[in-house]
């Protein structure tokens, strides 16, 4: 099963493209309900999680169900929504939101897709700017999109057996270090998708649209 899940953070008009389907299971994370809003995606929440304390709409459909959850606790209201996903059988999760403001949350959000990922789900983060997905010990296909270029972040101290086909820079058997990260970064598919796979430890693959800044 696939749940969508909306946070806070920014996000871009793009993500209206979302194709959610009536057997797919979509929850919102405290403010991620005003992302899901503004993105035109209200009505499909079946679930709001947290403490209710950045939300910005105070009135619910009457389908909503409301998990409402002390101000101080153990988990984000990221991970409590995800534990709902999960809860319910997902496999796979995209995350709508979290890759803006404060930094702490930025990268725990990122570092989810690791636990997800060894946990056997398929996960996704993205804003309309941006998409991350995890990758270890397996291989991936980046598809040509509107996400121009792409880069290879490594998570763990050293990334062995990298290979990149199918892209502007190709890589065969490479080592990705986390203190020498720049080998991969800004990449760019060319055809139709680029191949990555790597043999030992894991990695961020993150795609990334143009952005030009005034």
């Amino acid at each position: 099963m696939k749940s969508y899940i909306f946070i806070g953070g920014k996000v871009y008009p793009s993500m209206n493209e979302l194709k959610i389907n009536d057997c797919d299971l979509v929850i919102a994370a405290d403010s991620g309900y005003d992302n899901a809003k503004s993105l035109g995606y209200a009505d499909r929440v079946q679930y709001v999680v947290g403490d209710f304390d950045s939300v910005k709409e105070k009135k619910f459909r009457s389908r909503v169900k409301l998990i409402r959850v002390p101000a101080e606790k153990d988990e984000s209201d990221t991970q409590l929504a995800l534990n709902l996903a999960l809860k319910h059988g997902a496999t796979e999760i995209v995350i709508i939101g979290g890759l803006s403001g404060r930094l702490d949350h930025t990268l725990s959000n990122l570092y989810l897709l690791v636990s997800l990922f060894l946990s056997g789900v398929r996960a996704t983060v993205c804003d309309g700017r941006n998409r991350v997905q995890y990758l270890d010990n397996a291989t991936f296909t980046v598809p040509k999109s509107d996400y121009k270029y792409f880069s290879l972040i490594p998570v763990t101290k050293e990334v062995r057996g990298v290979y990149v086909d199918g892209a502007k820079y190709t890589l065969e058997d490479a080592t990705l270090s986390r203190v020498n990260p720049s080998l991969a970064i800004s990449n760019e598919v060319i055809g139709d998708s680029a191949i990555i796979s790597c043999k030992q430890g894991g990695l961020f693959i993150v795609e990334s649209k143009n952005i030009v800044y005034k």
